[in-house]
């Protein structure tokens, strides 16, 4: 399939044809879902933590005679019922054990998600920055000038060095390098801008293709 690949400089657009098994699958959503819910808990670190009853330090005598005081029936203070005693179903820290997806599954996932996209008219390739670009305007007037905006920009080492000071400062733009690319920034933006660069690198990556 051939895509058409956009200009910064405005000069004629060409196009770039990409492989169907990365951008013309079949999308199953609740793949995808599944992936972001593995990344996002993968990604959150568990660091609250209460004493259980086992992890309170005091006596364990029973603090008054089981029968005759009218009373219920309590064996020491350390039962989550007293102030001072351990906290029942309480969280464990880093004991939180998140579920783990093969790099197989992730593969799929990711290349659904440009799928997704691709049918969705928010898939845009841009051809490779060569020379710096200092100035957010220039940026900023070709995303403008081609109508893309909330925008996860995908992008080759070379052009990531060269765009980093001109769309660090423009509003709902995210810089990534296309070997940090993942299912759930997909979606956190509406469209998605690869460099000719970046996407044949994950092309390469996903469908093992060597051109």
């Amino acid at each position: 399939m051939n895509i058409k690949v956009l200009n910064i400089d405005g000069n004629k657009s060409e196009t770039l044809q990409l492989s169907e098994q990365m951008i013309g699958l079949k999308v199953n959503n609740k793949l995808l879902k599944y992936v972001i819910d593995w990344q996002l808990n993968h990604a959150k670190r568990r660091l609250a933590k209460t004493k259980q009853r086992n992890e309170i330090v005091g006596s364990t005598r029973k603090i008054y005679a089981q029968k005759g005081t009218g009373g219920a029936r309590h064996s020491s203070r350390k039962a989550p019922i007293f102030v001072g005693g351990g906290v029942a179903h309480g969280p464990k820290g880093d004991n939180y054990k998140v579920k783990k997806i093969n790099k197989k599954i992730r593969k799929i996932a990711l290349a659904q998600s440009i799928s997704k996209k691709n049918n969705n008219k928010e898939l845009h390739i841009f051809g490779d920055i060569k020379k710096e670009i200092k100035k957010t305007k220039v940026f900023n007037d070709f995303l403008t000038k081609n109508k893309i905006n909330n925008v996860l920009i995908v992008s080759d080492k070379e052009t990531q060095k060269n765009i980093f000071k001109s769309v660090r400062n423009i509003k709902d733009v995210k810089l990534i390098s296309d070997d940090g690319t993942n299912v759930y920034d997909m979606f956190k933006f509406k469209n998605v801008l690869f460099t000719t660069s970046s996407i044949k690198n994950i092309q390469k990556r996903l469908i093992n293709e060597k051109n």
